[in-house]
């Protein structure tokens, strides 16, 4: 038996209240009803604090989460999740100090000594918690703001906080409370708050208006700096000057919520709801990051890699746009600061903790972008850099011999030591995994090099014995050519021991496998043919005269006898020495002057190198054995020939003989040492004196050329380049000829040759930007006469040049910026035209996707003759598809670009008829009075608003699913 007593009653409902629940962790009830509200209830002061409604459904059910701060309502339509206030904290950091938010006091977190207490109680009398928290350490003020559900009765508390706190009792000072939808701090004793009608009023510290400052429109303001602001609209942010009331800067990015500023405020982070962005000083985008769960916060590492939070990871990302994740996490944090290996961050319960990463993938990253490489090699050698991903990094990146050194997998490396052309690496991999796919690889690339030992070496492993005696027949060694025709004789390969006895030119074998054969007739003709008339006459005689017939000899036939070999080629063939990689050089420095090193140089140990020493020895089955001439007993052999190295160098020679000494590194025994390749010093000069990559190429210096170029536009597909390389290495020397019999001799012309001598010199160019303007003029008339595909090709010649150019003042620098964005714009339209006519027109989805594409194309920026000839493309077919209203607004257009008297008169009669019936039969996805871009690659519209990748070197614009693609304008980057 059980009693119940009513202590009590919530009144506020108006209809039956369905059901009710404690809060897990507050004072507070929740109710619902069939009036169609949730209400919350004050246990302590029996008053409703929230309601929330819905419009057409009742609420039967209530449920609380039994861990986080959530509640679930069910109603007749289906159920809400909701929570009853922002559980994100409000926090301000300077220097090693964190201010943040709560339980109604201000509290001081010291990094260093992990010291927490509470320097202020706050003000009581607001139901919303604080939204967020402006610090001014030369005042040690605060401003605190709290945003209500209705933006207009938001407000904002200023603070002094007390310099000597009690942190077992702190002070609770009077703060001067406002309205305003946001507070920041703008200088030293002056701070900025955005009112509810949008504009900007500057206050001092007694919160007394000292100016009122009009902006454009915006919703949200954020701090940027003494005397600047961050202003947020729908689709961008804008760097507004507070003094000059004048714009600096506008980049354009959709509901930015969080900006986080660097250390040196250099580099800004815009954080939204699924998408950060990082821009510079100058609000000039590095890099976009698009996340499918939502951004939470971010902090600045000391070495500027953006360190941010999502509500299930930790990642990072750096300013060149690479990102990636760090760890997990189990439930949402804020982070504060990041420091080492440490990050500092308040929970949702706001309590402070400190969490440890491993920074070791982005300082790995971040080092070789920077060029730090004495920090790559140290991480090589000692960080456990493990996973396919940063090895697909290292080789995207261009540096696939960094990960050569850290890899373990041997088909990896093996791989890897093939793409850097690291024979001797790939080798020793190819020995580990003795697969005859590896073998066949490795002899291609060893091939290429020239390195015919290695070559050798891969056929005998695979057992290609064809190829093993063309290598013979090619590098003259007939004595392994013989032992091949004998492996092939054992073999029982009639072909094989045929095809080598005509490499051998050994007619009296040629006869005798004929013979063999039973091709008498043949062995008897080649017999006879080569005067060997013995063993013609034996052949003749084993002929049956009345079933064979004696082939009759060509007295004129001409002897065809395989070229003997002049020298036969032993060692390799010699490369020309190129620079090695930063990588390659420290740990080849690493090892110099070493005690226990061996510097032996592959090439020199011998002259026969595996070619002579390796013997092919024959199993029973005919098969080369590949471990012979490579174990003991070849070793022992070099060691007996040694003698001791009893060399004589006191020798009386004659006068005579004497030569002069040979350049270092040149041995005898007729070893070829290859001379190191030739440069101009004007070319040197060149490359020293200057970053533009038209100079690098003038100078015949292309790797360096490509390098500058994929550093300062990110050019990663070169192969579009070439023709443009080629042409511009070409105009960088002339030639002339001193006197009769001489060689061509060259001249190098200076662009700089007034004002400075050969040490400062800089080439001449010889393209122009107004032989650019010129090209575009042909590019023009291709476009009128409707020769498109041609006309994309030229102008994307154009469009590739421009970065090749040497610009002198920023009226030449506008006009290039210029001709890139005319060159885009006519690749995108021309390509979207061309992609236009292809499609069929069968069905009327069809027909609409067709009238979309000319509609798109009417917004490209296109010279008047064209777009006219645009518009009455789009006016024709909007016409026939009975889409009178947009067809109206293209005759409109068109008409105001004053046409010829025939097609205004024609566009009139059009208008005319559209105007008695100005609807849209069909509703297609064209907007004509919402800005948009058209995306490049799906020739889509991107609508102002909506999240946009730009090719940073044309400009064009795709939708994020493209996000990593090559550039369909440039076809030159991603």
């Amino acid at each position: 038996e059980s009693k119940a007593w009513e202590v009590d009653t919530c009144r506020g409902h108006y209809n039956n209240v369905s059901c009710a629940v404690f809060h897990p962790r507050q004072e507070l009830i929740l109710s619902n009803s069939e009036d169609k509200s949730i209400r919350v209830w004050d246990m302590s002061k029996r008053t409703g604090v929230q309601t929330f409604r819905r419009d057409h459904d009742r609420f039967w059910v209530l449920a609380a989460h039994p861990n986080l701060n959530l509640f679930a309502a069910g109603h007749d339509g289906g159920m809400i999740v909701f929570k009853l206030e922002r559980e994100r904290p409000a926090y301000a950091v300077h220097g090693n100090m964190l201010y943040y938010v709560k339980d109604r006091f201000l509290r001081q977190l010291d990094f260093n000594s992990s010291k927490d207490v509470a320097v202020m109680q706050l003000r009581s009398g607001s139901k919303f918690p604080v939204f967020n928290m402006s610090y001014n350490p030369a005042e040690n003020a605060v401003l605190l703001c709290t945003r209500a559900s209705n933006l207009e009765n938001s407000t904002y508390d200023l603070y002094t906080i007390p310099k000597d706190a009690d942190s077992q009792n702190p002070d609770a000072p009077e703060g001067k409370r406002s309205s305003g939808l946001t507070a920041v701090w703008v200088a030293r004793n002056r701070f900025a708050v955005l009112d509810r009608m949008h504009s900007i009023l500057i206050k001092n510290l007694k919160n007394e208006i000292t100016k009122k400052v009009q902006v454009p429109n915006c919703d949200e303001i954020f701090y940027a700096g003494t005397g600047n602001l961050l202003l947020r609209d729908a689709d961008s942010i804008t760097l507004f000057d507070v003094q000059q009331k004048r714009t600096l800067a506008s980049v354009k990015i959709s509901k930015v919520k969080y900006v986080i500023w660097s250390a040196d405020m250099s580099h800004v982070a815009l954080l939204a709801k699924h998408a950060i962005m990082i821009c510079n000083r100058k609000l000039e985008s590095l890099c976009n990051i698009h996340e499918n769960i939502r951004v939470k916060s971010g902090a600045w590492d000391e070495s500027g890699v953006f360190i941010y939070t999502t509500s299930n990871h930790i990642k990072y990302a750096v300013t060149t746009g690479d990102h990636g994740i760090i760890r997990t996490l189990d439930l949402p944090i804020y982070v504060t600061r990041v420091k080492g290996n440490n990050v500092y961050c308040l929970d949702r319960e706001c309590r402070p903790r400190v969490l440890t990463i491993d920074p070791t993938e982005f300082k790995f990253k971040l080092a070789l972008i920077n060029r730090k490489y004495d920090e790559v090699l140290h991480m090589v050698r000692n960080a456990k850099l493990v996973g396919q991903s940063i090895i697909a990094y290292l080789q995207k990146k261009g540096y696939p011999e960094v990960a050569l050194h850290f890899v373990k997998d041997e088909k990896t490396r093996f791989s890897l030591a093939l793409e850097c052309g690291n024979i001797e690496i790939a080798l020793e991999a190819a020995k580990a995994l003795d697969d005859k796919n590896c073998w066949e690889k490795l002899g291609e690339v060893a091939l290429l090099q020239g390195n015919h030992q290695i070559v050798e070496m891969c056929y005998q492993r695979t057992k290609n014995f064809d190829r093993l005696s063309f290598l013979y027949l090619i590098t003259g060694n007939l004595e392994k050519l013989r032992k091949m025709m004998k492996i092939a004789e054992i073999r029982k390969d009639m072909s094989g021991h045929y095809q080598n006895a005509l490499y051998l030119g050994d007619v009296a074998e040629r006869v005798r496998i004929l013979k063999n054969c039973g091709q008498k007739s043949l062995a008897c003709l080649t017999a006879a043919t080569h005067g060997l008339d013995e063993e013609a006459e034996s052949l003749k005689e084993t002929f049956d005269p009345e079933k064979e017939t004696i082939p009759d000899i060509d007295h004129n036939a001409k002897l065809l006898q395989p070229p003997a070999p002049v020298m036969p080629l032993d060692t390799n063939w010699p490369l020309l020495t190129v620079s090695k990689g930063f990588f390659e050089g420290t740990i080849a420095s690493k090892g110099k002057g070493g005690a226990l090193a061996a510097d032996i140089d592959i090439d020199t140990v011998g002259t026969e190198g595996w070619g002579e020493d390796a013997e092919l020895q024959l199993d029973e089955d005919g098969f080369v054995d590949a471990g012979e001439g490579f174990g003991e007993e070849g070793l022992s052999k070099g060691q007996e020939e040694g003698g001791g190295w009893e060399v004589e160098e006191d020798l009386d020679l004659p006068p005579e003989l004497d030569v002069p000494a040979g350049p270092a590194g040149a041995s005898e025994d007729g070893f070829f040492v290859p001379p190191t390749k030739g440069t101009s010093p004007a070319q040197v000069v060149w490359c020293n004196n200057s970053q533009l990559p038209v100079d690098h190429i003038l100078a015949g210096s292309f790797e360096t050329a490509m390098r500058l170029l994929h550093d300062q536009v990110g050019v990663t597909n070169f192969g579009p380049y070439k023709q443009l390389f080629l042409q511009t290495f070409a105009r960088g020397r002339t030639t002339y000829q001193a006197l009769p019999s001489l060689p061509t001799m060259y001249g190098y012309p200076h662009r700089n040759w007034k004002e400075a001598g050969l040490k400062n010199a800089l080439p001449a160019v010889g393209l122009k930007l107004n032989d650019l303007i010129q090209r575009l003029q042909l590019c023009y008339q291709l476009t009128t006469a409707g020769k498109f595909e041609e006309a994309v090709e030229k102008f994307r010649s154009i469009l590739l040049s421009v970065p090749l150019l040497v610009v002198d003042n920023k009226q030449e620098i506008a006009e290039a910026q210029q001709l890139i964005a005319i060159c885009r714009e006519y690749i995108v339209g021309l390509s979207m035209e061309i992609e236009r006519k292809k499609l069929p027109k069968e069905t009327l989805e069809q027909q609409k996707r067709i009238c979309e594409m000319a509609a798109y194309f009417t917004h490209s920026n296109l010279q008047p003759v064209h777009m006219i000839l645009v518009l009455r493309t789009a006016l024709n077919l909007f016409f026939k598809l009975k889409n009178f209203k947009t067809a109206a607004t293209f005759a409109r257009r068109l008409l105001e670009l004053g046409p010829k008297p025939e097609v205004a008169q024609q566009t009139r009669k059009i208008l005319s008829a559209c105007e008695k019936n100005p609807t849209d039969t069909y509703q297609l996805n064209y907007d004509m009075h919402n800005p948009f871009d058209i995306c490049a690659a799906s020739y889509r519209p991107i609508y102002r608003g909506k999240p946009v990748e730009k090719c940073p070197l044309s400009g064009a614009c795709y939708c994020p699913e493209f996000h990593g693609q090559i550039c369909r304008v440039t076809t030159v980057r991603d």
